[in-house]
């Protein structure tokens, strides 16, 4: 699994947003990997209905509909084509009891739940709480182009052994400076089912041929 992360850089957002999901889209279909793309609000349910791959959300509120001014409904999301979203994005932390209530609310409204994770320790706390899949990514390599999987491979192999104690069926993502088809390879050796990233796709110059090679990975 590849989540592609927009975020919010001028090179995903709006037309550009929607050209790099076709992009996305072209990679898993050529491969068979299984590529989700991640949009800002705005452009999502544009992309939702333009493509033939996962759709998540970069985030959702744990709220019930109602007078929420500036939050994000998990209805509202669903209704845009999202079929997932993120959760405890480093970017973007929640407490350990509203990241609980998020995961109860995907698994209510049948979206799915990818919650990041810092370290090894929080990842198995996180596991408890049965998302389908955590991602675990220090903040410190976060956008360095340094992966996790190469600068510090203890966090991705500990991670795995403590959720799979939790939780054996989670699928189990590493992000942070993820940017090569060889720090994919990497992280799969290590034990966890793909990554997820963000700048080393979105900001490179050839996104496709990036996309194409971390798929191409995902299949050795």
């Amino acid at each position: 699994m590849i989540i592609v992360n927009f975020k919010t850089y001028l090179e995903s957002t709006g037309k550009n947003a929607l050209q790099l999901a076709k992009q996305a889209e072209k990679a898993a279909k050529e491969t068979g990997a299984c590529i989700v793309v991640v949009p800002q609000f705005v452009d999502l349910a544009k992309i939702a209905e333009s493509v033939e791959i996962p759709v998540f959300a970069q985030h959702i509120d744990p709220i019930k509909p109602g007078n929420s001014t500036g939050h994000i409904l998990a209805e509202a999301v669903k209704e845009a084509g999202a079929v997932g979203t993120l959760i405890n994005h480093s970017e973007r932390q929640l407490r350990l009891i509203d990241i609980d209530a998020t995961i109860a609310l995907c698994r209510e409204k049948g979206l799915t739940s990818c919650v990041c994770a810092n370290n090894p320790s929080v990842s198995a706390a996180i596991a408890a709480m049965k998302p389908d899949i955590t991602s675990v990514e220090p903040p410190e390599l976060i956008g360095t182009g340094i992966s996790v999987s190469k600068a510090k491979p203890e966090i991705v192999t500990d991670t795995v052994k403590l959720v799979q104690q939790v939780n054996s069926k989670m699928t189990i993502l590493c992000g942070a400076g993820i940017s090569t088809a060889d720090d994919v390879s990497i992280a799969q050796k290590l034990g966890t089912q793909g990554v997820l990233v963000a700048s080393g796709i979105v900001k490179a110059k050839d996104p496709y041929s990036v996309l194409r090679a971390f798929a191409d990975a995902t299949k050795q």
